[in-house]
């Protein structure tokens, strides 16, 4: 089977940065509904177009194509006592960037903190950097008309609906708490 719109795909990946250096070395497969879902970047579905299980590439993704430029205007500085503590770096929260008069929050995760700082920084964490993919199809299936209306993949490496006893994988979930 091609992979085409309404597919669900399952790839082999390692990501790296321009120079080669690892970033994820994709042990889980990722699992996409194909087709412009937003469940990937658009140049990897690009890329897949039309191919079959075993095709193989190797991709770069340009900042624009991927996470953006990075935005010196997204890091924010705060007071230590505007947060929860325990207080560590990684930690993420939910927050409205400076001057936003909208209603996009955005996550933040702390990348330093001081006696009474804390640094947030809103930009993705590959923001502004190219990336190198390493893409093999493993598997090409139909997707179920229920994954279609919900526009994501279900089921083993994909979204549940409705299962509260399933913590899901390492990594699956982010820690967000708002910022008052």
């Amino acid at each position: 089977m091609k992979i085409a719109k309404n597919t669900v795909v399952t790839v082999n990946y390692k990501l790296s940065d321009a120079q080669d250096n690892l970033i994820e070395d994709g042990r889980q497969p990722m699992v996409y509904l194909h087709g412009g879902y937003e469940n990937t970047l658009p140049k990897i579905e690009e890329e897949l177009d039309g191919k079959e299980v075993g095709y193989s590439s190797i991709i770069q993704i340009e900042p624009e194509d991927a996470f953006g430029d990075y935005d010196a205007a997204l890091v924010k500085v705060e007071p230590r006592n505007r947060l929860p503590e325990p207080l560590e770096v990684g930690m993420q929260f939910e927050g409205m960037p400076d001057g936003d008069d909208g209603d996009e929050a955005m996550i933040f995760t702390v990348t330093e903190i001081a006696d009474d700082k804390v640094v947030l920084d809103g930009n993705h964490p590959l923001a502004g950097m190219a990336l190198r993919f390493a893409l093999s199809v493993a598997e090409v299936r139909e997707a179920s008309d229920e994954e279609i209306a919900h526009g994501h993949v279900h089921g083993a490496h994909g979204h549940h609906h409705g299962d509260e006893d399933d913590e899901g994988e390492e990594g699956d979930h982010v820690a967000i708490h708002p910022i008052h």
